[in-house]
């Protein structure tokens, strides 16, 4: 079994409130889910208007789907105007960690 996470710090555009964030973060993060079929999560920067951080996983028998994976939610989040992608983290475990 191979577990991937890619944690994603995101500024976002012309965002002043946190229902504003919400606009933009839910409709990614559901469609990074149904896209993908990967647990997504905000998972940091709760408070802040223009700051997001996602935290995205994935499970699966093969370390090399895993990381296709990962590639592919990277590149979609790297590739929306609404979001800078200012980090990305990567951790991937395997059998033998």
């Amino acid at each position: 079994m191979f577990v991937g996470a890619l944690e994603f710090d995101l500024l976002l555009g012309d965002v002043r409130s946190l229902k504003q964030k919400r606009s933009v973060v839910r409709p990614l993060v559901a469609e990074l889910r149904k896209r993908f079929e990967v647990s997504v999560a905000e998972a940091g920067h709760l408070d802040l208007h223009r700051r997001a951080l996602l935290g995205v996983a994935v499970v699966a028998a093969d370390g090399e789907h895993v990381r296709d994976v990962l590639d592919e939610c990277e590149r979609f989040v790297a590739g929306r105007p609404e979001v800078e992608l200012l980090s990305v983290h990567r951790r991937l475990l395997g059998p033998e960690d």
